[in-house]
């Protein structure tokens, strides 16, 4: 799930925007909460300005190596 959320007034980045990325743990009324890799994300419905399901990440590969004799 990708969540874009409106930051906070005094946000030092000036961008006025952010996403989260992760999974959906909870949607309601009140706002959803996203775990990303850093963590559970808790945001207010009023902050909500777009969300998107997206496919999860592929597997990681394996490292490339030497072949093994």
């Amino acid at each position: 799930m990708s969540v874009r959320r409106a930051l906070p007034d005094d946000d030092v980045s000036g961008l006025g925007l952010t996403d989260a990325l992760g999974e959906l743990v909870r949607a309601d009324e009140e706002g959803v909460t996203v775990r990303t890799r850093r963590g559970d994300v808790v945001i207010a419905a009023q902050d909500l300005r777009a969300a998107r399901a997206v496919p999860p990440p592929p597997p990681r590969r394996a490292p490339r190596g030497r072949p093994v004799d």
